[in-house]
């Protein structure tokens, strides 16, 4: 939690980032969904594992508050996109001049932990995942150990129970999966109400967040690893955590979300930097 400096030291605010995933392979390589066993869950192409890890640098280098804990979509591309993130952000050295995490010789692994989460998952319907690419019975498997292996050593918190037990029914709404996000992300939240979290998952859990906590705007946009940053204020009182409004922050830099926005709406936002 990143402590506001006119307050008392029981005060302070949470810091909750939303992240899109990095280049996916089948929107570079579209014959690679012909041969794959998975067609409905690509990997990410190394541009995208060198953009995961620049993101990142970036976000260590200008929030100036630390991630405790980072939740991920079990979907290779958001798990892929997570590890090089986090080694980005958990290196010893920081070297400008690192390109991913193969150039990190060691990291820090006892300041941040990892946790796989359901609830952060793709749309599990048609509009996201092409029918004939999705799986005959309608069931996304995922392996969560080798998921979890995939993180540096130490780092997974596989004790952490997840908001989402089971992953959605196939043919989800969209309404139904954009309350889901807003769920997740506030549920998670609550959950570690002192804790700064990192959340990746898909472009549309991404937009999601930031209209629903930027109201009266539309999103039409959202680049691989652009990311929403939302903060609210909490306060210690009797060793009980109480939690103000969300704020969309939109002062460190970000880029990749393209929206429009009624300038009459008074939601609250910190600097009108365009995202």
């Amino acid at each position: 939690m990143e402590s506001s400096p006119k307050s008392s030291s029981t005060d302070g605010y949470q810091n909750i980032f939303v992240m899109r995933h990095g280049d996916r392979i089948d929107n570079f390589e579209p014959l690679w969904v012909s041969t794959a066993e998975r067609p409905w869950d690509p990997p990410l192409v190394q541009d995208g594992m060198i953009r995961a890890f620049r993101t990142g640098q970036r976000i260590r280098s200008q929030i100036g508050f630390p991630i405790h804990r980072v939740f991920v979509s079990p979907f290779l591309r958001c798990v892929q996109t997570a590890s090089e993130v986090v080694s980005a952000l958990s290196a010893l050295n920081v070297d400008p001049n690192a390109m991913s995490s193969k150039d990190v010789p060691s990291i820090d692994n006892t300041k941040l932990k990892v946790s796989i989460e359901f609830g952060l998952c793709e749309m599990l319907n048609s509009v996201a995942i092409r029918r004939e690419l999705a799986p005959k019975d309608g069931k996304f498997d995922f392996k969560i150990s080798d998921l979890e292996a995939m993180f540096p050593e130490g780092m997974v918190d596989s004790n952490v129970d997840m908001v989402y037990k089971e992953l959605p029914k196939w043919e989800e709404s969209v309404e139904g999966c954009r309350d889901r996000y807003v769920k997740v992300v506030k549920a998670l939240a609550d959950k570690y109400p002192e804790e700064n979290l990192l959340l990746v998952t898909h472009g549309e859990g991404v937009g999601t967040s930031f209209s629903t906590f930027y109201k009266d705007t539309t999103v039409y946009e959202v680049d691989y690893c652009a990311y929403v940053e939302l903060r609210r204020k909490v306060t210690n009182e009797d060793g009980s955590a109480k939690a103000g409004e969300y704020e969309v922050v939109l002062s460190h830099g970000q880029a990749g979300i393209r929206f429009s926005h009624d300038p009459a709406s008074d939601d609250p936002v910190i600097s009108q930097t365009p995202v």
